[in-house]
């Protein structure tokens, strides 16, 4: 471990994963490490056996589950938005080469006690109990509206301004119930509270038209899904980078970040040896999260609570489906961010035949964390098994440029992966001095991610 490297990357993350594809893909010399002996970090994907090594050191996984090797379990429940932009760079990238993808089969949304699909079709639209008949007429309105936007045409825009008005202004304009607004805020532009009623209405608007694109890209659900679990992201990016050259090294502790006496980064020590670099980019545990003393790199801005429930059937009121997606808006349950069910089962590869495994999450907001599930666990049926875990955000307190210490954030709340990448683009740009979008990201149709 004497050469000396352009970046060293501590971390097989996702957010980590991408970033050393792309910089090795760039020309640049890549040294890639994690303390652990699987890919994916915080968002890897466990077999029983690793799963159990994890939240029950002391237990063997029941022989009634099946064969370890047929698990692939998520730690963060997150899918991918069709024509969102962690597809773009799956296509950019040719990472689709490595992977197969399948849909969700639905989105449902909860509302006044019970679970409805999120309409995916005008007849589901019709059908739909989430509305009144003169509602759905209002909200018919409301989306053909932002459907004929275009900017630089005053007689699509109905005397709203989009970069001035809130969308509390738009949605009153429209005369949209408030259980709409919960529907359309939290199902479809996909908001965890209701900070963004009364900000501008543009990125509302973005998102709502991100959201029906990705649903008419397939029907049914607005998401797509990789066979054997989300931990397969992370390796695919680190495939990638593999093949520009970049060199990985797995179960390798990371004892110190070494920096010069003006605190610049000189390298990364492990044991006795010392490997340098011009550059580090990690993701917060390897810089102090959680730790006390030494320089403050990162802050905790909040928690998240996740609970793995492993059921033995389909999630009651979801057709049977093999994979779902339920919000629980936070006005539904008195709260003041949503809940998240994410479910997928043994279709995608990801556990025995027979078996679903649904991940119920949201923002901590008491001291008693588990209890704020409640309202997702209850709409699980009979739970098999379930596994909780309390993981802190944190958030880096630099930028990098100074000292060369690029730090990434730990995984949200949100369902998806848009967020992710918003991190990827923004590392990316301290680290290079360039704009993420001169990556030339091409709009490649991406019909053929999914079979």
């Amino acid at each position: 471990m004497d050469e000396e490297y352009d970046v060293i990357v501590l971390g097989t993350g996702l957010t980590e994963c991408i970033l050393s594809g792309l910089l090795s893909r760039e020309g640049k010399k890549v040294l890639h490490m994690d303390r652990n002996d699987y890919y994916g970090g915080e968002s890897a994907s466990l077999n029983l056996t690793q799963l159990y090594r994890k939240f029950r050191p002391n237990e063997t996984p029941p022989s009634e589950l099946g064969r370890d090797r047929d698990y692939n379990i998520d730690l963060i429940p997150k899918f991918i938005i069709a024509s969102g932009e962690l597809t773009k760079i799956l296509v950019h990238t040719d990472v689709t080469r490595y992977m197969e993808f399948k849909q969700i089969a639905g989105s449902y949304v909860y509302r006044d006690g019970k679970i409805s699909k999120v309409p995916s079709t005008e007849m589901e639209a019709v059908k739909s109990p989430l509305m009144g008949l003169f509602e759905k007429r209002r909200a018919r309105n409301f989306f053909s509206f932002l459907q004929n936007w275009k900017d630089d045409d005053t007689t699509t825009q109905q005397g709203i301004n989009l970069d001035k008005d809130s969308m509390k202004t738009v949605y009153e304009k429209f005369g949209l119930e408030s259980g709409t607004q919960d529907f359309i805020g939290h199902a479809m532009a996909l908001y965890l509270d209701d900070d963004y009623i009364n900000k501008p209405a543009r990125p509302t608007y973005e998102r709502i038209v991100l959201y029906t694109q990705s649903m008419a890209r397939y029907g049914k659900s607005p998401y797509i899904y990789p066979l054997y679990g989300l931990g397969e992201l992370p390796q695919s990016f680190a495939r990638l980078s593999a093949i520009y050259g970049g060199t990985y090294m797995l179960d390798k502790p990371i004892h110190e970040i070494v920096t010069d006496s003006d605190g610049k980064f000189v390298g990364v020590r492990s044991g006795e040896e010392t490997v340098k670099a011009k550059q580090v980019i990690g993701d917060p545990s390897y810089f102090g999260a959680g730790a006390e003393g030494g320089k403050v790199r990162v802050v905790e801005e909040g928690k998240v609570v996740r609970a793995i429930c492993v059921l033995k059937h389909a999630i009651p009121g979801t057709d049977e489906s093999d994979s779902c997606q339920i919000i629980i808006p936070q006005k539904q349950v008195n709260r003041k961010n949503d809940i998240y069910i994410a479910a997928v089962s043994h279709t995608h590869n990801v556990a025995a035949k027979g078996i679903w495994i649904a991940i119920v999450s949201t923002i901590v907001e008491t001291s008693v964390p588990e209890r704020e599930l409640l309202p997702g666990l209850q709409l699980l049926g009979s739970i098999h098994d379930k596994f909780v875990s309390i993981s802190s955000l944190y958030t880096p307190t630099a930028d990098g440029k100074s000292d060369n210490i690029f730090i990434t954030r730990s995984y949200d709340a949100t369902s998806h992966f848009e967020t992710v990448v918003d991190d990827v683009q923004d590392v990316w740009q301290r680290v290079t001095g360039t704009p993420f979008s001169e990556l030339n990201l091409k709009k490649t149709e991406v019909e053929n991610l999914q079979e």
